[in-house]
């Protein structure tokens, strides 16, 4: 059986969460970075990943612009802070830290 893509994975994910509660104050958020980039937020509370312990996870080096970025190439930042899982990543480095989650998770 072929692997989900990372986006249709987070999509069933959430959807596995939604209970009539959870949904209305929790969710996930993906926003733009202006350096460019992308940020994942992903509430854990009331989740089976709510208490689970996650390492930080760094690779690559932020850049400040655009031009820096190309010359870098990929980077992210993945923790747990506030029964949160958060992410910032590269421009291209979406899919991989909805990876990252899915791998934490147990998905695989």
């Amino acid at each position: 059986m072929a692997r989900k893509d990372p986006l249709a994975w987070l999509l069933d994910w959430y959807l596995a969460q939604c209970d009539g509660d959870w949904e209305h104050d929790c969710g996930v958020k993906v926003e733009t970075l202006d350096n460019p980039g992308w940020s994942l937020t992903i509430d854990l509370r009331d989740t089976e990943l709510e208490d689970q312990a996650f390492a930080r996870v760094e690779h690559g080096q932020p850049s400040e612009n655009l031009e820096a970025w190309r010359g870098l190439g990929s980077w992210w930042v993945c923790e747990v802070k506030d029964r949160r899982f958060q992410a910032h990543c590269g421009p291209l480095d979406l899919a991989v830290v909805i990876d990252l989650f899915r791998s934490w998770a147990g998905a695989d």
